[in-house]
């Protein structure tokens, strides 16, 4: 059987500078009938975990460390036996909501994760955070981007620890040259294709 890929969209708020903001994130499951892993922890843990439906979690992989990604992972992995992966970059998010608790393990980028007889290769793509990272599951033609590449453009850089041209620069070297057909499947709102986004970075380019 082929890998499945599953979503489940959790509401709540993102925090950070002093602001608070109402955001619905995307949660992807990705895996097979008997073993799955998790992108992201939102919110609230109920949803992900009925999209689990008792699977083995193999790994809790977090795009990025904002509060709206990472809200319920330790809840979650205890909930699923799974370990916490995160770029080590981003720590210094982490911390502002788990003071006293380190993540299981750092990503690297290009850490392969096997799952249901698929492999998601991490790629490192700061800009938005400074470990922000995607998730490529190249034989199923699509990437788990969080924050870093939305449905028309780049993630947002106006917060600390953000930073517009190294967004931009990660889009442009490590994900606009996947093929054009690649499905981009976000932290929040709708997915979308390399192809398209090749457009919307070229008419940003233009401007």
């Amino acid at each position: 059987m082929a890998v499945q890929i599953e979503n489940a969209v959790t509401s709540g708020t993102f925090s950070l500078d002093g602001g608070t903001w109402d955001v619905d994130n995307n949660v992807w499951v990705v895996g097979n009938d008997e073993e799955c892993v998790i992108i992201d922890a939102p919110h609230d843990a109920a949803p992900i975990l009925e999209q689990v439906r008792g699977r083995k979690v193999l790994a809790l992989l977090l795009t990025h460390a904002h509060n709206d990604h990472i809200g319920v992972a330790l809840e979650l992995a205890k909930a699923v036996g799974a370990p916490i992966h995160l770029h080590p970059e981003d720590m210094v998010l982490w911390s502002q909501v788990y003071p006293d608790v380190r993540p299981d393990r750092f990503l690297a980028d290009g850490d392969v994760f096997e799952v249901g007889g698929a492999s998601l290769e991490a790629i490192h793509t700061p800009g938005h955070s400074p470990g922000s990272t995607c998730f490529l599951l190249a034989s199923e033609g699509t990437v788990f981007t969080g924050d870093t590449l939305f449905n028309g453009g780049p993630g947002a850089t106006g917060r600390s620890y953000s930073d517009y041209p190294t967004i931009l620069t990660s889009i442009r070297e490590r994900l606009l040259p996947l093929p054009a057909e690649t499905v981009v499947r976000t932290g929040h709102g709708e997915s979308t294709t390399i192809g398209a986004e090749r457009e919307t970075l070229s008419r940003l380019a233009d401007k």
